[in-house]
């Protein structure tokens, strides 16, 4: 986690940190960003976040993992088999340092939480629209 410095921007953020945590953060942005290309890449809470029609994700460095949280403890339950060699919690999954980042399972989480925030959108403005 930051040492109380605030930051404005995601590069700003990875910059603070060594290259092996450097390498781990640009990676899953990467990721992130090539899942999602129409999200908005956005400071919040301190750490990079993904905006499409709400958060979601949101990463953050810790001393022995990285921080994944995508923003709701559905996803947790959605893909708890998935999860079961990761320390989880509500709304929260430790990525270890020491292991390579799961991949295809931070695409399968940003595409649920893509399509999430979608469909809620669509069903606030069907709400809203007069029959």
């Amino acid at each position: 986690m930051l040492p109380n410095i605030k930051v404005s921007s995601v590069d700003e953020y990875i910059s603070i940190f060594s290259p092996d945590i450097k390498k781990l953060l640009k990676t899953l942005r990467k990721v992130i960003i090539d899942t999602a290309p129409d999200a908005e890449e956005v400071i919040g809470y301190n750490m990079p976040a993904y905006k499409y029609y709400g958060i979601l994700v949101y990463f953050a460095a810790h001393k022995n993992h990285i921080g994944f949280y995508p923003g709701s403890a559905l996803v947790i339950e959605v893909f708890r088999k998935e999860l079961a060699g990761y320390q989880t919690s509500k709304g929260t999954i430790q990525l270890p340092l020491d292991k390579l980042l799961p991949i295809s399972l931070i695409k399968k989480i940003v595409r649920f939480r893509v399509k999430f925030n979608l469909d809620k959108h669509k069903s606030k403005l069907k709400k809203k629209r007069p029959n």
